[in-house]
Order: structure tokens, then C-alpha cells, then sequence
């Protein structure tokens, strides 16, 4: 996963006092720290997700809902999307047993200092393919961005190449997109993914949810296995 670093009796009430107060400020960050994890989660632990406002692969009715958040920059969602996500694709989207949310994350340019954050300009451009071609343009687009993927320390995502990306989706009106990337039009609804993102604790890409429930993977195939482990038991 890409990352985000006087007297014996006076003391003794002195000491016991201290004490106190230790343990009552431990209470309230406790409470503090749980009113603010459950905000966040909602009930149980469960991420409350906008999924109205992603795009999707799948059946509309689709019982199981997974949200995938990723960075255009991070070299290892090109892997999962490479490795993982066929697998997913064939076993419980094609089947209509879930479909999968892609929340856009982009972190890997202004984490490592870069003049340009191309990682943001990647997500504006999928959301302005998204508004004309939806779901299907959106996936599209998004396998153009990771195969055209560069090194995360470069600034490899700028309008120009966006824009030429963008050419090779069918049924984009070029103009119509070039006016978008422009304009910087998305870009309040990249931000509101990527607050999303951070609600909901993501410390790195890529990151599963499976009905709301965080999935924790030590390698992709850990990942792949305890997402369709997890999907499985959500679909039963």
C-alpha cells in the first residue's frame, strides 16, 4: 500500500490529587476520541459513504456495495487494478453479487512536494469524463489513466496529456472536456471525495470497503482474498 509521520500529608493529597486528574483527563480524550471515531464510521465501525456520487461498475441493484479508493499516481492501485480487480470483476460484479465505487484519493503529489499536484488534476479529468459518459466512460478512462501511469515523482498527469488521454474515450466531446479540465469545473467534488476518503480513516492506496467495513490486507492477494471473503459473507 502507498503511504502518507511541605508536609508527608500535603504530599500525599498532592500526589493523589495529580492521580485524579490524570485519570479524568484520560476519560474525556477517550469520550472525546469515540464521539469523533463514531462521527466519522457511524454505527458499528461502518463507513457512511456519498456513493450517489460515484461512479460504479455493476448492477444498479446490486446487494453488496464495495468502495475502492485509489490515486491515479499510486503504482500499486495500477497493480490491483491489473491483478485484482479482473478477478473481482468476474467473481461478484459480473454476477451481480456487488458492485465496486471508485473514490478517487489524490495524496501521492502534495505528500511528496511536487510543484504540480497532477494526482488532483487526474481526478478532475475522470470527473469531467464521468458528467458525459458516465459509468462506462468513467471506467474507461480510468484504465487509460493506469496504463498511461508515470513515475510517482514525476508530473506526468498535466492538462495536456489529460486532455490527450481523454481523446481515446468514444463519445467525449473533446471541446467539451478541454472547457472542463480548464476551468478547474470538478474540482469541489474531488475535494469532497478526497474529505470523504479522509472521514473515513484511509491512510493509503489503495483502500477497500465492503458495505462500510474497512478491509485490512498485508499484500494484494491478502486483499483480493479478504475482499471476496468479506463480499461473500455480505451477499449471504
Amino acid at each position: 500500500m502507498t503511504r502518507l509521520q511541605g508536609s508527608n500529608q500535603n504530599r500525599t493529597v498532592l500526589v493523589i490529587g495529580t492521580l485524579i486528574a490524570v485519570v479524568l483527563i484520560a476519560i474525556a480524550l477517550f469520550a472525546v476520541r469515540g464521539r469523533n471515531t463514531n462521527a466519522a464510521a457511524g454505527t458499528g465501525g461502518t463507513m457512511n459513504f456519498n456513493l450517489a456520487s460515484l461512479p460504479y461498475a455493476g448492477k444498479a441493484d446490486a446487494p453488496v456495495n464495495v468502495v475502492v479508493v485509489e490515486d491515479f499516481k499510486c503504482p500499486i492501485c495500477k497493480q490491483f487494478e491489473e491483478t485484482v480487480m479482473p478477478e473481482l470483476q468476474s467473481k461478484y460484479v459480473d454476477t451481480g453479487k456487488a458492485k465496486i465505487y471508485s473514490l478517487v484519493w489524490p495524496f501521492i503529489a502534495s505528500s511528496r512536494g511536487l510543484p504540480v499536484d497532477d494526482g488532483k488534476l487526474a481526478a478532475e479529468a475522470a470527473k469531467c469524463v464521468y458528467d458525459q459518459g458516465g459509468n462506462d466512460a468513467f471506467l474507461r478512462f480510468k484504465a487509460i489513466l493506469f496504463r498511461a501511469q508515470g513515475d510517482e515523482l514525476s508530473v506526468w498527469a498535466t492538462k495536456d496529456r489529460l486532455k490527450d488521454l481523454a481523446s481515446n474515450v468514444e463519445g467525449i466531446d473533446q471541446a467539451k472536456f478541454n472547457t472542463c479540465l480548464d476551468n478547474d469545473e470538478t474540482a469541489a467534488r474531488v475535494e469532497a471525495d478526497k474529505q470523504q476518503a479522509e472521514k473515513a480513516g484511509v491512510n493509503g492506496t489503495p483502500t477497500v470497503f465492503v458495505n462500510g467495513q474497512k478491509i485490512e490486507g498485508t499484500t494484494l492477494a491478502d486483499l483480493a482474498a479478504k475482499t471476496g471473503a468479506a463480499i461473500d459473507a455480505a451477499s449471504q
